[in-house]
């Protein structure tokens, strides 16, 4: 998908607060994040959603003939939707009535999944869903209530999701909650909780009350922001500074996110609130945000330009800065310094410091010119990138990413110094330095430590008893983990990933599926699936992930590769992969499912249409882009114009038309089976890509008869608004596959 975490590079990492997707060995990852800080800068995500674009590129749709779909509400379209989900259960049954559905929604809704928890003053919050809370329920408990069995916690209720949307007559989904900070020894006893309304990104901001666990009504002054793609925190206990719609006209940039920063003085009217910051129409956004963090408060504004370049200005010793540095750096703060993360090479100061070094210097060294107080805390090698960071009050843990296997590299910051740490390190001030170690592998279920930076760093984490665990959701004992690398039609080394059997028997009779997604600088990286093991591995199935270029797992360089006009060296790359495949005898053509979403959705358009498609025996589109001369003028298409081009410019001609998959569709050639799923609810990928895609194909003299398509009416781009939704949804997309790939098989073996 075209994730939130992936847009938040447009902006700015505040504080660091989180390592997202880790591993600790070759098939296990880790999340860690700080236990007791709970540093929470804007936490808003920049791919949240809004209005549609009002961007109006110098493609025409004219000459199309079934733009008409693209009318995403359109009576017409809906029942069009329908049909074609119809004539889809019609060949492959309906997904709830088939048992793997209640499988699935059995491990969606257990009652043994691992509830999650953020620290707020004395209280540890969860958002929880299961059968009996199917939109959710936001609940609390003591830490020393946490650490019980997680059939003896005793919850205290928050909010009520279900019954809000009954009592309210809207279906909301959850999106997140921004706290106020002001600081050691204030309460945050408020928050902003974003909620959408059947899924979209847009989302309808409301000031609620921790205290009386209630919704503060606008009758008393409480904040209030209709659905729409808003950008907020508190700068105080009564100002905001907010991003939205205010119904003025240039309200919004050109993709469709808050061009305005106003500051909004609780019991003023909105549209009166003062403005104090703008970017320009054709930018992505703008941000703002004031936050404490480790004994400062940073105040900042900025605009992101395109969805990897930002400019920041800081408010420094009373006065607004350019932090000047080059615009496709991300700068976060740790305390009194920027960290700074480089995507190109540097030069400052008569130094060069490579593209994915993360750099440390004083703030105030900065804004006065000095860059000899720069500090390298990481750079790549040829082997070696920065996934993410996560920081205690004391310590900063870097994941770093060696051929996508994950190492930890510690740092302490001490009397205004760094210090590196190396493991079993016999002294640590602990003070304020717990942790949550969440570790998960492709075999091993999910498993939850509180830890400290002390234990972390030691090497003690693997023979600690973890606070909370998964069950086993599949037979992983037979199951086998291993990397290969394939070479690329240029000669790189590509990395994937396979699942298969211990006894696997390299004869090529193996259903296969290959996943992808290679975009936006996003790794794949080993995470345990219980839904992926009982419908694929335990039926003999074959899972690899293939870590193409476009993604993370070698840093900015990996990413950069297959940007733009090279963007086929992700395709090669998948390609690649799926010859070796073939080569290794894992499976046969016939037998080799791909699967992607959203920009891997692209990918997935684009092995449908390149020469190569013979490699594979059917595909599963998701959430797609496929409509690469439209995609910019459709709700956030535009934000992307700096991953894929602009189709208004030459770059369509030179290099956008070439992996355009809706405009590749050709008469004259042959189209492997494939099903299309995608969400009325989708705002950030329109659901007319896929839509078009699906008419134009059942249009083709042969692609007709083996062509499907699957609408929720709900679940914005990640496709399902709840656990029954994202069990039909995954049912459907097995069903297809078993089906397509092993036509043979008896009915009693599908799952």
């Amino acid at each position: 998908m075209l994730r939130k975490a992936a847009l938040a590079a447009a902006a700015t990492r505040f504080a660091s607060t989180q390592i997202s997707r880790r591993k600790l060995g070759s098939s296990h990852r880790a999340k860690i994040t700080n236990a007791i800080t709970n540093i929470s800068p804007w936490a808003k995500q920049m791919s949240r959603p809004h209005v549609k674009s009002a961007r109006m590129a110098a493609t025409a749709a004219s000459d199309d003939p079934f733009v008409w779909l693209e009318e995403v509400n359109g009576e017409k379209c809906l029942e069009w939707a329908k049909e074609k989900n119809e004539v889809t259960f019609a060949k492959f049954g309906r997904p709830d009535s088939a048992p793997l559905y209640g499988k699935i929604l059995e491990i969606l809704e257990s009652k043994d999944k691992i509830a999650y928890v953020q620290k707020i003053d004395d209280f540890y919050y969860n958002f929880w869903q299961d059968a009996d809370h199917i939109r959710g329920i936001w609940r609390r408990c003591t830490l020393e209530e946490y650490k019980k069995p997680a059939k003896e916690i005793q919850w205290e209720l928050v909010l009520d999701l279900d019954a809000l949307g009954k009592e309210e007559g809207e279906s909301w989904v959850w999106h997140s909650p921004t706290f106020i900070d002001e600081g050691p020894g204030q309460k945050r006893d408020l928050c902003l909780l974003a909620l959408s309304p059947g899924g979209t990104d847009a989302e309808v901001v409301r000031e609620f009350s921790l205290e009386t666990k209630a919704f503060i009504p606008e009758s008393e002054n409480g904040f209030k922001v209709g659905a729409c793609k808003t950008r907020v925190s508190y700068k105080s206990r009564d100002v905001l500074l907010i991003g939205t719609d205010t119904g003025a006209e240039d309200d919004m940039t050109d993709s469709g996110y808050p061009r305005q920063v106003r500051e909004w003085q609780r019991g003023f009217p909105l549209k009166d609130a003062p403005l104090v910051y703008e970017a320009e129409k054709k930018d992505i956004s703008s941000f703002a945000s004031r936050y404490y963090d480790r004994g400062f408060f940073h105040e900042m504004r900025g605009r992101a330009i395109t969805f990897w370049t930002s400019e920041y200005f800081w408010l420094h010793q009373g006065e607004w800065k350019k932090v000047d540095v080059p615009d496709d750096m991300r700068v976060s703060t740790f305390c009194d310094r920027f960290q700074l993360t480089l995507r190109s090479d540097w030069t400052v100061g008569g130094q060069t410091y490579v593209q994915g070094s993360l750099l440390s210097i004083p703030i105030d060294s900065l804004f006065a010119g000095d860059m000899s107080k720069l500090e390298v805390l990481f750079a790549p090698s040829e082997s070696e990138s920065l996934e993410d960071t996560t920081g205690t009050r004391n310590y900063l843990i870097l994941s770093v990413l060696e051929d996508v296997k994950t190492k930890l590299i510690f740092w302490r910051y001490k009397d205004g110094a760094w210090e590196r740490l190396e493991r079993n390190v016999k002294e640590l001030d602990n003070s304020g330095d717990d942790l949550w170690v969440t570790v998960s592998g492709y075999t091993r279920p999910t498993s939850l430590f509180l830890t400290t930076a002390e234990e972390l760093c030691s090497g003690k984490l693997p023979s600690m008893t973890p606070l909370k665990a998964l069950p086993s959701y599949y037979k992983a004992d037979d199951i086998e983990v291993q990397q290969f690398f394939a070479t690329s039609l240029d000669g790189t080394k590509v990395p994937y990933f396979q699942l298969s059997k211990k006894d696997i028997a390299y004869d090529g009779k193996n259903p296969t599926l290959l996943y992808g997604y290679g975009g936006f600088e996003i790794s794949l990286t080993p995470a345990y699936s219980g839904a992926r093991g009982i419908a694929w591995l335990e039926h003999g199935g074959v899972w690899i992930d293939a870590n193409i270029r476009g993604g993370g797992e070698y840093g900015p360089r990996w990413h950069q590769a297959a940007k733009k006009a090279n963007r086929n060296k992700a395709y090669e790359d998948f390609e690649a992969v799926a010859e070796d495949l073939l080569r290794r005898g894992v499976t046969t053509r016939a037998l080799l499912g791909i699967q992607g979403g959203s920009n891997g959705g692209l990918l997935m358009g684009n092995m449908l249409t390149r020469e190569k498609r013979e490699l594979f025996g059917a595909i599963v589109c998701q959430v797609p882009l496929l409509d690469m001369q439209r995609y910019s003028q459709l709700l956030a298409g535009a934000s992307w114009m700096g991953e894929y081009g602009d189709p208004a410019t030459s770059d369509w001609e030179e290099f956008l038309k070439q992996y355009s998959p809706y405009h590749n569709l050709s008469d004259d050639k042959t189209y492997l089976p494939a099903l299309f799923v995608t969400s009325t609810k989708d705002d950030r990928v329109h659901p007319g890509h896929a839509r078009k895609m699906v008419a134009k194909l059942l249009a083709h003299p042969t692609a007709k008869d083996h062509t499907f398509y699957y609408e929720n009416i709900e679940g914005g781009h990640g496709g399902a608004a709840d656990n029954k939704q994202r069990a039909f949804m995954q049912v459907a997309q097995y069903a297809f596959l078993w089906k397509t790939l092993s036509p043979g098989r008896q009915p009693e073996t599908i799952p």
